[in-house]
């Protein structure tokens, strides 16, 4: 399934994606796609619905982050082996973890909001897990069942404050705008394999990363196992798993970074695109 949360800001419905690309209102079952709903039985009884049953959302309208009320937004540093290489990094022994406010979350066209004071704002298009089950202390063999689904998500980072400004990445990660998530959740069960995943992103028509998950470091296997080692994972929890090359740091013989009035497209085969415009912070 493709799960969906569609409407103006702060007041997103739920919904599903049917067979023929036509978003399905699904509020009369769910309040949200969040929390209990993600889990293996409520996953099971939002599949027991036909979709033709449900009401049709006419015109266009506004895609919001694919999961409400997210919990924890963990991310992984240096988590692809090309990635490293490109900026200069020695791969991790293990796996890197940071946090991302959950205030950066947006949905997957909203704008980019350069903040104030930015000169080093640049993108990475990632692989987001979404934890449908808790996880705690769990193995690698056990991993997968805690997860729900996948979506696409651009780590919006600002450079500077990430690195240039002391203490932990977390602050070069977490400006409003910085976690545009969706178009929507993927369920695990229509991804047979994510460790073999197409991933591209392009700023004004320019391809500036075009990867695969099968350059990462660490596994989705072994990221929900690693992690749950150290914290418990909730349903809802995301979990945005790294970049493969080709960001604004990396590129040579200068960096490249954005500006406001620029176009920002990105996609993960099987789990949709995003497009975002930068836009000044006011």
């Amino acid at each position: 399934m493709k799960l969906l949360r569609y409407g103006p800001t702060g007041a997103e419905k739920p919904g599903l994606l049917d067979a023929d690309g036509k978003i399905r209102d699904l509020s009369a079952h769910v309040t949200d796609i969040a929390g209990d709903v993600l889990t293996p039985e409520g996953l099971a009884r939002i599949a027991a619905i036909d979709p033709a049953s449900l009401p049709l959302v006419d015109g266009p309208v506004r895609y919001g982050p694919c999961v409400g009320r997210v919990g924890k937004f963990i991310c992984i540093g240096l988590n692809y082996a090309d990635h490293a290489a490109e900026t200069g990094a020695t791969i991790p022994k293990e796996p890197i973890l940071f946090m991302k406010a959950t205030s950066a979350i947006t949905g997957p066209n909203d704008n980019v909001i350069i903040p104030r004071g930015s000169q080093k704002t640049d993108w990475e298009v990632e692989l987001g897990v979404i934890i449908g089950k808790e996880a705690r202390y769990v193995s690698e063999d056990d991993a997968m069942d805690h997860v729900a689904g996948y979506c696409v998500i651009n780590d919006v980072s600002e450079r500077a404050f990430q690195t240039e400004r002391g203490g932990q990445w977390t602050k070069g990660k977490s400006a409003d705008s910085f976690g545009p998530i969706g178009p929507w959740l993927v369920t695990a069960d229509e991804v047979a394999d994510p460790q073999n995943l197409k991933m591209w992103l392009s700023v004004d028509g320019l391809t500036r990363q075009n990867g695969s998950t099968t350059t990462m470091v660490f596994g989705v296997r072994t990221l929900v196992s690693y992690i749950s080692q150290f914290m418990s994972l909730q349903p809802g929890d995301v979990i945005s798993t790294g970049t493969p090359p080709g960001v604004g740091m990396g590129i040579k013989p200068e960096p490249v970074y954005l500006k406001p009035g620029q176009e920002i497209r990105l996609g993960i085969e099987g789990l949709g695109e995003q497009m975002q415009t930068t836009v000044a912070a006011g």
